[in-house]
């Protein structure tokens, strides 16, 4: 069954909501997009206040960005598309117009009752207006800024606009991902916006330390994140491997450039992940496969050897496993101990009953009673501060009377 996300649900026996770990705090999101909606979305499950600014009449980029969408209630497409849904929950939603007096106005009023804010406007692009970090520094002296860039506030790229696609291209990892030329590969990009959503992770853990200077000093502080820089962190072997030994990493399909056997081999009906990690776990791995005389095979015996090798060792793998089914072999290697999993859909993956079990399949309140949203959950799982799911993604300026009474109590 999916995690039952209901208010009822969330509360305790004593009639309260749990406090999450960030209660208390408010986050001010003028962050459009997927690397500081990310940051915001994971901020506001651990139990932040995150007021999302957007642009009147068309919101958040991701709006639009569809099909599918989720439908109104004449069966046409709403503003909340799929792409939306993925990183919005437990927001509120307020539309200003940030060229306009009264926006850059309200926006000040917000800053002032903020303990973070989080951006990705073009550098520059807020100071132009007055509502930059040094201008609203001034009114909030310790708030946290995030200022989240393609390329960085300084440096020749800067100017630059930024997007995932892009970032992926000339971070490097599209270097590495994809079949090598002898097989006829390309550079690829990953499957999903993941310089976006690393980037959005490298933002939290700013922002969560920033807080933590500020309770120590009281001192807020301008965190300068770039899409850029999170890519080049997160090649973290890959990097250091050129590093280490000058080589130049190259595209190596599903295959690891250190250790071996560790790729997908296709099985009689559908490719099958295997993951031998270490040279007792091959020796297993082969003995399974019913070719125990290849751990003393001194091409094969250290991983080393297997890596040097590995052509001769994928060729005599492949013979053998295409004769069963990918979920006998997987079977078959993990009675031994062998690391090894077939390669499943996003639609069997989320259908898994492990992934179910685990929560990560969450429902939230959708336009129909009768028909829940379906979101991704939160993989954190904290004993004292459980993840909320307090809200679903919300329509554009739906929080509007919200937020205005907000100030109001605020300025009382």
């Amino acid at each position: 069954m999916m995690t039952d996300t209901s208010n009822e649900e969330m509360m305790r026996e004593d009639g309260e909501r749990p406090r999450g770990s960030l209660d208390g705090l408010r986050i001010l999101d003028l962050s459009r997009i997927l690397a500081g909606p990310t940051a915001t979305q994971l901020l506001a499950d651990l139990g932040a206040e995150v007021i999302k600014v957007e642009k009147p009449g068309s919101g958040d980029d991701t709006r639009s960005w569809g099909p599918p969408f989720v439908p109104d209630a004449s069966g046409g497409d709403s503003d909340l598309s799929a792409y939306f849904l993925c990183a919005n929950r437990n927001k509120k939603s307020i539309a200003i117009d940030l060229a306009s007096e009264d926006g850059v106005a309200l926006l000040r009023r917000l800053v002032a009752i903020s303990d973070v804010v989080v951006e990705n406007y073009k550098p520059g692009d807020l100071a132009r207006r007055g509502i930059g970090y040094d201008d609203l520094v001034r009114i909030k002296p310790d708030i946290i800024w995030c200022a989240i860039t393609g390329f960085g506030q300084t440096g020749p790229y800067s100017d630059r606009i930024g997007y995932d696609f892009l970032i992926q291209a000339m971070g490097g990892i599209m270097s590495i991902t994809g079949d090598p030329d002898s097989a006829g590969g390309r550079p690829l990009k990953v499957g999903v916006g993941i310089a976006d959503v690393m980037c959005g992770m490298y933002a939290t853990v700013g922002i969560l330390a920033a807080l933590r200077h500020r309770d120590r000093t009281g001192q807020g502080q301008y965190i300068d994140l770039a899409l850029y820089d999170s890519q080049l962190a997160w090649l973290v072997n890959a990097a250091t491997n050129h590093l280490v030994s000058g080589r130049v990493p190259t595209r190596i399909g599903n295959a690891h450039p250190n250790i071996a056997p560790y790729q997908t081999f296709p099985a009689s009906d559908e490719h099958l992940a295997i993951a031998v990690g270490n040279d007792q776990q091959f020796a297993r791995f082969a003995e399974a496969v019913g070719r125990a005389e290849w751990a003393a095979d001194p091409r094969f015996r250290r991983n080393r050897d297997r890596l040097v090798h590995i052509d001769a060792l994928r060729t005599l793998i492949e013979a053998e496993i295409c004769k069963d089914t990918a979920l006998a072999w997987e079977q078959r290697l993990l009675k031994v101990g062998v690391p090894a999993g077939r390669v499943a859909t996003i639609q069997s993956v989320l259908a898994d009953p492990h992934t179910l079990a685990r929560g990560m399949v969450v429902e939230m309140a959708g336009e129909d009673p009768d028909t829940p949203l379906r979101l991704l959950g939160n993989p954190l799982n904290l004993s004292a501060t459980p993840i909320q799911y307090r809200s679903p993604p919300p329509h554009l300026d739906a929080d509007r009377d919200a937020v205005m009474h907000l100030l109001d109590q605020e300025a009382e």
